[in-house]
């Protein structure tokens, strides 16, 4: 069976081409050709000698997940379906704005934390993405958006990242794809050592050359997880809390019932010691009468008073079966005005690509689903009152 080389990052793809007899220096030719370029033919690798290109044509392969669908919403966002196996399929997200294009990626096909306010999760697991299909989504966006670089070399003075990014602008190869979060589906800290490999390629100048500041992975509190990520690679994080307490959280959260919320801000502050930033996003979605009152935002401001914080209120994006409703703008406005009158930076996320249910919270992709969750959902799901 080949190896799929989208599976290695600098130091695994090292490793591999020791294994091969090749020295280093040709592995990050490869990898440079792979993801700053966009190569999936190893003929097309023109400074690597023949007989090394045969021998990777004859024992691996560059293989992203497949676009299954391309959906562009008319807001300009733009949803990614791709094909990853045994009927599985994942979904990913370019959201383009003025200063920035951001991409929403994938981690597992389905997610098991079954968050109750969540598409993805009511479609049950099935099994985390392996690296080549985390990266690949980035790889498979940058080709269609035309985001993949020119093998023509930047100016050997222009050696540090800023420096960098100033003369690809120059050249008019300034990044389409110039954030990357990992909000798409599944849990990203479930499936950590596939997701922090990915992560090495997104940071890496000779890879995607993203700044730790613009990669964000967001859990909902797998807190052992998140010590990992700050000791190993901490990017920008963010928190899916949606409750400040944790009666409410049990319930909308289900993981918070291991990981309660003491505990979980106790892990916010211990990543910051290691963050890019100096601040943690903790994304709340806003459900109407559930978790929307003034009493709900001021319970907040205790819950987060020791952890510097930015909120990011979320409209709740309904689909199909969903217990909820979507609370009103105005009283989205009264809440976001509770914590910004203390001085907590809030910002109310537009919704961006819901009529092609690329919403925050509506990813479902296709899932065979192992968990069995529909199978055992035999009480069909009624409106809240």
């Amino acid at each position: 069976m080949s190896v799929n080389l989208l599976d290695f990052d600098a130091k695994g793809l090292a490793a591999f081409f020791a294994h091969l007899g090749e020295k280093p220096f040709r592995a990050t030719q490869v990898l440079r050709w792979m993801h700053r370029y966009g190569q999936d033919d190893f003929d097309g690798m023109t400074d690597i000698a023949k007989s090394l290109r045969d021998k990777l044509k004859s024992v691996t392969v560059i293989q992203p997940p497949s676009i299954v669908s391309d959906k562009l919403s008319d807001d300009g966002t733009r949803k990614f379906l791709m094909d990853v196996g045994n009927q599985n399929a994942i979904e990913t997200v370019f959201i383009p704005e003025a200063t920035r294009g951001t991409l929403c990626i994938s981690s597992q096909a389905g997610c098991a934390l079954d968050c109750s306010f969540c598409s993805t999760g009511k479609q049950g697991f099935n099994r985390n993405l392996t690296v080549a299909e985390i990266i690949g989504q980035l790889w498979q966006a940058n080709r269609v958006l035309g985001g993949h670089r020119s093998p023509t070399p930047v100016p050997s003075h222009t050696e540090g990242r800023e420096e960098q990014r100033i003369a690809e602008a120059a050249n008019g190869t300034e990044r389409i794809i110039s954030n990357v979060v990992m909000m798409g589906m599944g849990e990203p800290l479930a499936n950590f050592d596939n997701v922090v490999t990915a992560l090495y390629l997104m940071l890496d100048d000779n890879a995607y050359g993203l700044s730790r500041r613009r990669v964000t992975v967001s859990t909902s509190g797998i807190v052992p997880a998140m010590d990992r990520l700050r000791e190993e690679c901490p990017v920008a994080l963010a928190v899916s809390l949606h409750a400040p307490n944790d009666r409410l959280r049990d319930e909308l959260v289900p993981i918070n019932r291991k990981y309660p919320l003491a505990e979980l801000m106790a892990a916010c502050r211990r990543y910051l010691v290691s963050a890019p930033r100096d601040f943690i996003t903790f994304e709340y979605v806003m459900l109407d009468g559930v978790n929307d009152r003034e009493i709900d935002a001021r319970q907040l401001l205790e819950l987060t008073r020791d952890v510097p914080c930015k909120f990011n209120l979320i409209p709740f994006n309904p689909f199909p079966r969903s217990v909820y409703r979507r609370s009103p703008a105005e009283q989205v406005r009264r809440f976001g005005e509770v914590l910004l009158r203390q001085g907590i930076v809030t910002t109310i996320r537009k919704t961006r690509g819901d009529d092609i249910d690329a919403a925050c919270g509506q990813l479902a992709g296709q899932v065979r689903d192992k968990s069995r969750r529909l199978a055992r959902a035999s009480i069909p799901l009624t409106e809240v009152a």
